[in-house]
């Protein structure tokens, strides 16, 4: 219990420093929103359903790097302005690990939702319809971006995040499909050792 106190001391640590003279008010607002809601869920399901102390290090981990991404925009993230500069990418990349993480940490999420809730009985598709799940919230959040761009013009523009790359939205998707595929391959069996303790 104690970690899931620290973890929460620096969740509420990081979401403060984000609020705090951010780089452009509404984009900070859209960025933070999903982790404020998905905490707020989770503070409210505890008491009947709890993940691992695992699963919940990797929310902790995706909520940090919305943080970061609200605080700064995607766009200007300042280690990644380095990377750019470094590498000579005509890009800041932050927002692929963002969308990496927006399929790694979701499909360890449905992963142990289902294993504990005992969702599927049919191990063959497990993983397949994990990966599906996890594209379609990358695919969803796509169409929501392209949503508030449109309802809000400029306002909305650093938060689609394109930086004038056409293939944006596709590379998304890919690098949360990437994020999901990873997050299975690497982290299951550690997110088993955990489950077998419950």
């Amino acid at each position: 219990m104690k970690n899931i106190y620290l973890m929460l001391v620096v969740f509420i640590g990081t979401f403060i420093w984000s609020i705090i003279n951010p780089k452009e008010v509404f984009t900070c607002f859209l960025e933070i929103i999903p982790a404020i809601i998905g905490v707020l869920i989770l503070a409210l399901t505890f008491k009947k359903f709890r993940f691992t102390h695992f699963t919940y290090f990797l929310i902790l981990i995706h909520c940090i790097i919305l943080f970061v991404g609200g605080h700064y925009t995607y766009a200007e993230v300042p280690l990644f302005d380095y990377i750019r500069e470094f590498f000579h990418h005509s890009r800041n990349n932050y927002d692929r690990v963002g969308h990496f993480a927006q399929g790694l940490v979701p499909a360890m999420i449905i992963r142990e939702l289902f294993i504990q809730k005992k969702v599927i009985s049919n191990p063959s598709f497990f993983n397949f319809i994990i990966v599906s799940i996890c594209l379609a919230i990358s695919a969803a959040y796509e169409w929501l971006e392209w949503g508030v761009s449109l309802a809000t013009g400029d306002g909305g523009d650093a938060f689609l995040g394109t930086q004038g790359y056409v293939w944006d939205t596709q590379s998304d998707m890919l690098f949360a499909t990437i994020g999901a595929i990873s997050g299975l391959v690497v982290f299951s069996k550690i997110q088993d050792k955990q489950l077998q303790k419950i």
